[in-house]
């Protein structure tokens, strides 16, 4: 996808430093930056369960593996809590007693 974009002079400065820094053009510091600010949302999507871990590993150019890695530095959760998983097992447990029950 290709953008014409306009840049505020304070955002300039930080896409010149970075490419300057980096022995980059501006269009490769833009898209450094744009790629670590796309990362946290994309790996929040993820935590939220509105994309799945293969998807997120796609968007991100990531393997599985780096994903699962990157969701733990960002402390993000995927999936149940420890507290959501113990009211499981005693619900699960309840149904399983109720059925037995009226066997």
């Amino acid at each position: 996808m290709e953008v014409n974009l306009k840049i505020p002079e304070s955002m300039r400065y930080v896409v010149e430093t970075l490419a300057k820094e980096e022995y980059i053009d501006e269009k490769t510091a833009l898209r450094r930056l744009l790629y670590e600010g796309i990362k946290p949302y994309v790996l929040n999507l993820y935590a939220k369960g509105k994309i799945s871990l293969s998807k997120t590993a796609e968007i991100l150019g990531l393997s599985v593996h780096d994903v699962l890695s990157l969701a733990k530095i960002y402390e993000l959760e995927r999936g149940s809590t420890v507290e959501q998983a113990k009211e499981s097992r005693k619900h699960a447990r309840k149904l399983i007693k109720n059925q037995v029950s009226h066997e």
